[in-house]
């Protein structure tokens, strides 16, 4: 998230496309690359969750796990209230510009 102008927070495309699987549901990384349709690779998608919890986007947490379960447990990602905040300041942003430059006819 970086700040345009005016400190309205935005969002980078991979940023986007995390924040708008995570604004749905509890995911963890592993998911959040098998949802992404390629755009997400397993390297770069903790980089960037680590950056946005960095930011208050969003928090983890250690999957629970049943007793006598053995590896490490799986972390879990969800967006925060300013994730969702900023999320749905993005999408209205989105929505907004493309109606102001939206062609009849097209």
């Amino acid at each position: 998230m970086s700040k345009r102008q005016g400190g309205i927070p935005t969002l980078s495309r991979k940023e986007a496309l995390v924040m708008e699987m995570l604004v749905q549901r509890e995911l963890c990384g592993a998911e959040l690359v098998a949802h992404s349709d390629g755009e997400l690779g397993r390297g770069t998608v903790y980089v960037t969750l680590s950056r946005m919890e960095d930011k208050g986007l969003v928090e983890s947490r250690d999957e629970e796990r049943a007793p006598g379960a053995i590896g490490l447990p799986r972390r879990l990602y969800k967006a925060t209230g300013l994730g969702h905040r900023v999320w749905a300041a993005t999408l209205a942003a989105s929505t907004a510009f493309h109606a102001a430059f939206a062609v009849e006819g097209r």
